[in-house]
């Protein structure tokens, strides 16, 4: 069996978790004031161009 030769340091062990740690928290979705439409939090909606109250994207549809 294999028997690592040196040991490993705590900053390279946490740095290799880090890595995974994002992977347990689920994507956070909220609902555009406007159109309702659901939006990831801290960007403007696709379907509106809508962020904080203001249009800020000029979308097609209108």
């Amino acid at each position: 069996m294999g028997v690592p030769k040196k040991r490993t340091s705590k900053m390279r062990r946490d740095r290799r978790r880090a890595g995974n740690n994002n992977l347990r928290f689920a994507v956070q979705v909220i609902k555009c004031t406007k159109c309702k439409e659901p939006v990831m939090p801290h960007r403007a909606c696709a379907a509106c161009g809508n962020y904080g109250g203001r249009e800020v994207i000029a979308t097609a549809a209108e």
